[in-house]
């Protein structure tokens, strides 16, 4: 089973990016589930998400404690205590930054033992295809290149279905995002 957290604050799309997982996942046949993990928390709190990918029914319903993947949509919530909880050297962590991943690791004073931190300037891609930072679907970009879990054809999908109601520019510039972040050179 692959186990993936996400981090972010209210307002983001955290909540969205964990469906477009499991939509995306369902779409490659694959079994999956996406929930939320908040409370009272307002516009800007910080929130997670989860979604599980597995090849055989999903019976577990508990919390990602140790993530296999890690998307993090603000790279200040790197400060927060329970942002890195449960990585491992296993866990591939997908960073909002503009910044290499080492500079990450100084500012943000990070020790931990992840097989691998990616950075990916997900709010310049965003201001540039939907002229609001809502980093979502470039993160899931990103994650899709990086952990050839589902297809980008099944994320592009996913993200056509999510906002059937909204118009064809929200549509195809969501889209151009997750795009751009796959084609992104820094998340190999």
């Amino acid at each position: 089973m692959i186990q993936i957290r996400i981090h972010g604050r209210g307002g983001q799309g955290v909540v969205a990016a964990a469906e477009l997982i499991a939509t995306a996942a369902f779409k490659d046949g694959l079994y999956a589930q996406a929930f939320p993990f908040f409370g009272v928390e307002r516009s800007g709190a910080p929130i997670q998400a989860y979604a599980r990918i597995d090849r055989q029914p999903i019976i577990t319903r508990e919390q990602v404690y140790a993530p296999d993947f890690l998307v993090i949509e603000d790279a200040g919530l790197l400060q927060a205590a329970d942002t890195l909880a449960g990585v491992t050297k296993k866990t591939i962590v997908i960073v909002n930054s503009p910044e290499k991943s080492e500079t990450i690791k100084k500012i943000f004073k990070i020790n931990i033992k992840a097989k691998q931190i990616i950075c990916i300037p997900a709010t310049d891609i965003a201001l540039h295809y939907l002229g609001i930072n809502l980093v979502n679907t470039s993160l899931l970009g990103a994650l899709v290149k990086v952990s050839k879990i589902i297809s980008l054809e099944s994320l592009i999908s996913a993200i056509t279905e999510k906002f059937a109601g909204k118009s064809a520019a929200v549509i195809n510039n969501n889209i151009d995002a997750a795009k751009a972040a796959f084609k992104y050179e820094g998340s190999k």
